[in-house]
């Protein structure tokens, strides 16, 4: 652990991170959903808000502060903040939970349609190695405004308990609610998330399956706020979350 540069010693102390490359979204910059769970592993709050103010980087050492419980952030080279996490509440409700072949089926679809960007995005990204990303694939549900995925981690994903960290949770909760948001909204490519604020409620060990679907919940201008969950394969809930992503201005 270190000091920042330039304060006094009665100031906060820092460690240095940084992201792996292949852990990104958008080419050399930090996947969002990743970025929140390593604050929200920190902020050991049981539900957490993680607001992105500037991109993080990949491949790049940021520092993070040694804060009050329940809080977190990540500092640049700058000194300027780029992420901050801090307790919150979560108000939404998840609509029921897709069956595991309607799930099975919408992850067939999106690995299928030629509308499917292929990508290396640690969390949708289909060129991305196993292990190396989440490989979650989403897709419409027929005749429902959800987004769902059926996905079993691999198990490299997990930490040293067998467990999938909360690095890989809130990951699997971020690309599905930014396609519900395109494909039933109207969200512009290009979109990035702006706030993540999730609650766990149960173990999501690695080997195991799971079900994501996500949901549009309104839209003002640029802002949209989705609602994703994931759950066991039996439809009980693991984790939910809230996000509100921004599309990009318009030249």
């Amino acid at each position: 652990m270190r000091q920042r540069e330039g304060t006094s010693s009665s100031m906060i102390q820092t460690e240095a991170v940084t992201i792996p490359e292949h852990v990104h979204g958008y080419p050399e910059v930090a996947f969002g959903g990743y970025v929140a769970g390593m604050l929200a592993r920190r902020s050991g709050a049981e539900t957490v808000r993680v607001d992105f103010r500037r991109a993080v980087p990949v491949g790049t050492p940021v520092t993070l502060p040694v804060e009050e419980p329940g809080h977190a952030s990540l500092i640049g080279a700058d000194d300027a903040l780029l992420v901050q996490a801090a307790p919150a509440t979560l108000r939404i409700t998840a609509p029921p939970t897709p069956s595991w072949a309607a799930a099975s089926m919408a992850t067939e679809s999106a690995l299928a349609s030629p509308k499917r960007q292929v990508t290396d995005c640690f969390g949708c990204g289909v060129e991305c190695e196993p292990g190396h990303g989440l490989r979650l694939f989403s897709w419409a549900v027929p005749e429902h405004r959800i987004m769902a995925a059926a996905w079993t981690p691999d198990p490299r994903l997990a930490d040293d308990t067998g467990e999938l960290p909360p690095e890989i949770i809130w990951s699997a909760l971020d690309c599905p609610g930014g396609l519900a948001a395109m494909v039933f909204d109207g969200l512009a490519p290009g979109a990035v998330t702006a706030a993540l604020t999730t609650t766990r409620y149960r173990p999501t060990p690695a080997d195991a399956d799971y079900i994501v679907h996500a949901w549009p919940i309104h839209h003002d201008g640029r802002k949209h706020t989705v609602g994703v969950a994931l759950s066991t394969r039996n439809g009980d809930l693991c984790a939910l979350a809230e996000a509100l992503w921004i599309a990009p201005r318009q030249s």
